[in-house]
């Protein structure tokens, strides 16, 4: 699993810092986390592969993470894009984001189709074979959520020189990966421990923008192997930040620890600070595993 960070600003861009939007990468599959406008040319510079990209998460209807759709949109239709796109977000943005399809994307050659979400429930949303996408209810001025990705169990590995000893035939081997002990044709068992190892644990992430600082969403992150966390606000500045549902970069890192996660990366920064340095000195004040989101950071989960 691995998260290619494609903008890191609030709402404010500037010419070298995007709106917060994120790609997931498993297998050979990628999945979308917010859309902010330009997301499009991001995607072109650091994530070029769009074509195993079917799936979008929104996390809420403010314009910094959803105004780049339609344009995204558009310029898969031109570039030949057949496959279908799946769409996850509060049911308003279907009502809002049609007609605008329908006006400047005539004749798609691929059918879009929207998933309407609740942000308020900690909810299966989204599985396939390798991954499940769950909901994180936040504390913002309107419903949003954050999304949590969890990887799926790897089957367990053979161990091919045990295998071979005990003359295990394919046929059996599908059996092994599932964690079965292996029956030989004379009765023998021979356990599943002998003959594979325990796979990787399942990698997990979370992503959780935006939010005022909020307590309850430690029980449903806790002990992820990586947490993306908004700071779009240094200490001193904590009065606006809950004015504007916010958090700062201590904050952030207080969830973190709290939550007893791996690795903290904050983002979505207020163009207020041109260097986002002083955000993670405060972050990392608190929980040392800290990092700053950076435009084509590609983070290995």
């Amino acid at each position: 699993m691995k998260v290619t960070i494609l903008g890191a600003s609030s709402a404010i861009q500037s010419p070298t810092n995007f709106n917060s939007s994120q790609v997931v990468s498993l297998n050979d599959r990628a999945y979308l986390i917010d859309c902010g406008e330009g997301t499009q040319i991001k995607l072109r510079q650091f994530y070029p592969k769009t074509s195993r990209l079917q799936h979008i998460f929104i996390s809420h209807l403010h314009g910094d993470h959803c105004f780049g759709l339609v344009g995204l949109i558009s310029s898969m239709a031109m570039m030949g894009r057949t496959n279908d796109l799946h769409i996850y977000a509060h049911v308003d943005l279907e009502t809002l984001l049609q007609p605008h399809i329908a006006y400047f994307c005539v004749e798609l050659p691929f059918q879009v189709t929207f998933h309407a979400i609740n942000p308020r429930e900690h909810a299966l949303i989204f599985e396939d074979k390798n991954l499940s996408v769950y909901t994180l209810p936040l504390k913002h001025g309107i419903p949003t959520c954050g999304f949590l990705f969890e990887e799926k169990p790897k089957e367990r590995h053979i161990i091919r020189e045990k295998t071979a000893f005990y003359q295990v035939p394919l046929k059996d081997l599908p059996a092994l990966k599932a964690g079965n002990d292996w029956v030989s044709p004379s009765g023998e068992i021979v356990s599943n421990a002998q003959l594979t190892k325990p796979a990787e644990a399942p990698k997990r992430y979370a992503y959780c923008s935006d939010t005022a600082y909020y307590e309850k969403l430690i029980p449903m992150i806790e002990s992820v192997d990586c947490l993306f966390h908004e700071a779009t606000f240094v200490q001193k500045d904590i009065a606006r930040a809950k004015q504007n549902n916010h958090s700062t970069a201590q904050q952030a890192a207080e969830i973190a620890k709290k939550a007893q996660v791996k690795k903290l990366i904050i983002g979505h920064f207020s163009s207020r600070y041109p260097n986002p340095q002083v955000l993670l000195e405060e972050a990392k004040a608190v929980f040392a595993n800290s990092f700053s989101a950076r435009e084509g950071d590609e983070i290995s989960i």
